[in-house]
């Protein structure tokens, strides 16, 4: 049994005990979370559900494991013959989520 879920304008395939790094989230590890964004449904090769946007009914229930950073990234700017450069580093920030449920109507 899975899920396709949108979460933070992204969209994942959540099945039961997976862990899914997505974009940070302002919660405790430990706590848990609700995600009623299901799009698509499946108990099966042949039990599928499809939302129109949403399966009404569905959810899928979470917890937050951690949080870390990505792995850094160098943006670097120049122009040419114009004696013009930009260095600048980033780390994106994200949670772990472990999938404890899948709910259907």
């Amino acid at each position: 049994m899975y899920a396709l879920v949108e979460f933070k304008g992204r969209q994942y395939k959540a099945e039961k005990g997976a862990l899914l790094k997505v974009d940070k989230i302002d919660a405790e590890p430990g706590s848990k979370l609700d995600i009623d964004s299901v799009l698509l449904l499946s108990k099966g090769e042949t039990d599928v559900a499809v939302g129109t946007p949403y399966v009404a009914g569905a959810r899928v229930s979470a917890v937050v494991e951690s949080h870390a950073k990505d792995k850094k990234i160098i943006v670097f700017k120049y122009k040419s013959k114009k004696d013009y450069r930009r260095k600048q580093g980033h780390r994106q920030p994200y949670s772990f989520i472990r999938i404890e449920d899948i709910a259907g109507a």
